[in-house]
């Protein structure tokens, strides 16, 4: 698990320390990845927000896999999948 250094202002920690206190967390750590979890959540909302209200596409399944696939092999980043 990778480690990391953050630098929080005393006003910001007194806040972490309370919220620890309060029992809603049991270390820093815990908050922060707590944190970082509701941001990837908010995040992955957004996405299915903007999904939702771009329409219905006109494309199928397919085609959307088959496009994605090649525009991430592209940016190096999946094998192909074949169509069954």
């Amino acid at each position: 698990m990778p480690r990391k250094t953050i630098t929080f202002t005393d006003k910001q920690d007194e806040y972490m320390q309370a919220r620890i206190a309060s029992g809603g967390y049991t270390s820093d750590s815990e908050y922060v990845r707590d944190l970082v979890r509701k941001d990837q959540e908010e995040a992955l909302k957004m996405a299915v927000l903007e999904g939702l209200s771009s329409g219905i596409s006109e494309r199928n399944v397919m085609d959307i896999i088959k496009d994605e696939t090649e525009r991430m092999q592209a940016n190096g980043g999946v094998l192909s999948i074949s169509e069954s």
